[in-house]
């Protein structure tokens, strides 16, 4: 039974395009495994794309899904996301080098992939009483625009029940997390880090969901870095995580989601940019934003 229905929640998510976030930040609750007699399975999948030609060419794409399995105390989750957009734009073919278009032979499409980021968690949470509960966490990411090809890294901490209320409630979470950074340019980065988290959710009205977090991470080694030559001491590299996102259902298993993303990164990795000059290694952008709207198809 087990392996049929993680088996049927893969073969959902690829028949429908979709590679990866489920609309709902489930917080961690004791009452929530209590009451489940054996083994219980959820999953849900979303997806989202558009498509321009002509005078425009662009592809942007996002995705996600999300499933978790549930027995006594324990609970085991697995979730993830992607997002991708690669435009086209014209520009000048210079055949003849007078810095001119002069003839519709001279003009080219240029493609750009301008967001390639992919993020992936596998989560245990052990619950110890109804506002306690022990996780722990493993976590992949790529962010290639923001010149980080891959991150590993693991999660240790303690989550608490903060408030909670017939249509909302709030936890908090605080730990240890640490990253090691594959980046473009530049040696690999290792960065170990306190994590502290707190987010909220509470049902506007029947069917409609709101829900946001925040999560703040500052390094607690000094970091060498290749675009700043004294490198990250202890508490220089904060990074900031927000998500804010309503999810409104319009079927029985289909709802319709709108959410922000931000993050604030103090040190951010390489530029994602080719031909460089030796020695010349510029920063990302500290601040990166997410707007996108998606349809969810809970699975089971």
């Amino acid at each position: 039974m087990f392996k049929s229905k993680w088996l049927a929640a893969v073969l959902m998510v690829l028949g429908t395009g979709s590679a990866f976030a489920d609309p709902k930040f489930e917080y961690g609750k004791a009452e929530e495994v209590a009451k489940v007699k054996g083994i219980e399975y959820n999953a849900s999948a979303e997806g989202g794309v558009v498509f321009t030609t002509g005078n425009s060419e662009t592809v942007t794409a996002t995705g996600g899904f999300k499933a978790a399995r549930k027995t006594g105390k324990n609970k085991l989750s697995v979730e993830g996301n992607v997002t991708y957009a690669k435009s086209a734009i014209r520009v000048l073919d210079d055949l003849n080098d007078n810095g001119l278009v002069d003839n519709e032979n001279e003009i080219r499409s240029e493609r750009t992939v301008t967001a390639e980021t992919l993020s992936g968690k596998i989560r245990y949470d052990r619950f110890l009483t109804e506002f306690n509960s022990l996780f722990a966490a493993l976590l992949g990411a790529r962010d290639v625009p923001a010149g980080k090809d891959a991150v590993l890294g693991f999660q240790l901490g303690y989550s608490r029940r903060l408030y909670k209320s017939k249509s909302a409630e709030a936890v908090g979470e605080f730990g240890y997390d640490y990253s090691h950074e594959n980046l473009s340019s530049g040696p690999d980065n290792s960065i170990h880090s306190a994590r502290a988290f707190v987010g909220y959710k509470a049902e506007m009205t029947e069917g409609t969901t709101f829900e946001t977090n925040l999560e703040a991470l500052t390094n607690l080694n000094h970091e060498e870095l290749s675009t700043r030559p004294e490198g990250a001491d202890l508490g220089e590299d904060t990074r900031v995580n927000f998500k804010a996102s309503i999810s409104s259902k319009i079927g029985k298993n289909l709802s319709f989601q709108t959410t922000l993303e931000a993050k604030y990164d103090r040190r951010p990795g390489p530029l994602g940019i080719a031909n460089l000059a030796p020695g010349f290694v510029p920063e990302a952008s500290s601040m990166d934003t997410i707007m996108k709207a998606s349809l969810i198809y809970t699975i089971f």
